[in-house]
Order: C-alpha cells, then sequence, then structure tokens
C-alpha cells in the first residue's frame, strides 16, 4: 500500500449543466496548457450540503445564477476517481488522493451571454456546448470513467 493510498478522498459537488438543445457545457482548464476540459465542479465546504456547494459552484465558475437553471436531478451516488501519482502530492497541498462527487443535471435556461467565466478566479479560459456522447472523449482520461458513467445516468434526461 503507498502513502498516497491512506489520503482522503476531497469531497466535491460537480454540475452536468444542459442547454435546451441537449448539449452539455464544458470549458478549458485555465490551469492545463493542453486540451483539458471539464464540467463545473469543486470543492465542498464542511458542513456544507453538496447541492448548495454545487450552485455556489456553478456561480464561481459559470457566472450563473440559480434562476439560470432548473435542477433536474442529482446522481444516484458519489462518483470517485484518483489522481494520477505524477499529480498526487502536487495539487491540493497533497491532502488528498483524489475526489469523491455529488453531481447534479441542470439545465440551463438563459442566454449564452449570461455565462462568464472571467470570474475572481477563473477555471476556464473558453467553454463550448459539448454533445454528451463527446465528453468522456474530451476530458483528461483519468476522470473519463466517471464521465461515461454521468452520460449513462443523466444522459436519458438530457
Amino acid at each position: 500500500m503507498s502513502e498516497s493510498d491512506t489520503l482522503p478522498y476531497r469531497p466535491c459537488a460537480g454540475i452536468m449543466l444542459a442547454n435546451r438543445d441537449g448539449l452539455v457545457f464544458v470549458g478549458q482548464r485555465i490551469d492545463n496548457p493542453g486540451d483539458a476540459w471539464q464540467m463545473p465542479q469543486g470543492g465542498i465546504d464542511p458542513g456544507e450540503d453538496p447541492e448548495v456547494a454545487a450552485f455556489r459552484e456553478l456561480g464561481e465558475e459559470t457566472g450563473l445564477l440559480p434562476n439560470h437553471v432548473d435542477l433536474i436531478a442529482r446522481s444516484k451516488e458519489e462518483y470517485f476517481y484518483d489522481l494520477p501519482p505524477e499529480l498526487q502530492g502536487n495539487i491540493w497541498d497533497g491532502r488528498w488522493r483524489g475526489q469523491r462527487q455529488w453531481w447534479f443535471l441542470m439545465r440551463f435556461k438563459g442566454d449564452d451571454t449570461d455565462v462568464r467565466i472571467d470570474g475572481h478566479h477563473p477555471e476556464f479560459s473558453q467553454w463550448k456546448w459539448a454533445e454528451p456522447a463527446e465528453l468522456p472523449r474530451l476530458i483528461v482520461p483519468f476522470k473519463r470513467r466517471i464521465y461515461e458513467g454521468l452520460v449513462s445516468e443523466f444522459g436519458p434526461l438530457i
């Protein structure tokens, strides 16, 4: 057993944001020079409800407010992933082995001009709407299994 196997998972909330056309929001990570796209997601603060965290993260990363979306579904269970060995110890101050994530499907009912990725601490350099089936291919390999699961779980509702 490696030292990283004893580290806890960081509690997180993620948002699959689908528009009226059945496409899903993805953002190009600002801190990765490669082709690393992801959906809005982030840490759950101690004592914070995962749904509250999801709305907070959506606002922080996209500028969208609760009135811009409808909550459609919550994942049946948490999704887990481990960071690759080369990233463990290099992000989150080495406190976490990966993430445990509750996911929320939300329907975007605003206009594209409502999306603002240039907030106080921007996460994304650009964003786009993507076909759900395209999501696993767009993201970093260590998160693909999660995105495949989300497409399977939420896909019929998109």
